[in-house]
């Protein structure tokens, strides 16, 4: 496995919780496969967002390049935006970031083939 993934969380690190809304989520950890390491990015002009939270947040996500997302849910436009990007879309329950991780690295994880959520879901 190789490349970036973002995980929706609130922390600053892996023992961080994974947050289970993709558009506003407080912050983005992107983890690189290759290198072991992770860098956290702040979400918070999307989670304050009256509409288009998902949009913003998923061409963020794209912009990172980012090849995967794990979250706990993800509404129709998000997944699409996600989808064009050549993103592909993990839901997972898992309490913390490093549990996703893990779980993403077993191939334990299942793929979203649509929203699983509706719009101005929280």
């Amino acid at each position: 496995m190789s490349g970036r993934i973002a995980f929706t969380t609130s922390g600053n690190g892996l023992d961080a919780p994974l947050d289970s809304r993709f558009g506003r989520a407080p912050k983005f950890l992107v983890y690189d496969l290759d290198r072991e390491t992770f860098e956290v990015l702040d979400n918070q002009p999307n989670l304050n967002a009256a509409q288009g939270a998902g949009i913003q947040s998923a061409e963020l996500v794209a912009r990172l390049g980012a090849k995967a997302l794990v979250t706990g849910h993800c509404g129709p436009k998000a997944f699409r935006v996600l989808q064009r990007a050549g993103v592909r879309i993990f839901c997972t329950d898992a309490a913390t970031v490093a549990e996703a991780l893990q779980r993403y690295r077993a191939g334990v994880l299942t793929e979203l083939q649509m929203a699983d959520v509706d719009g101005h879901w929280q």
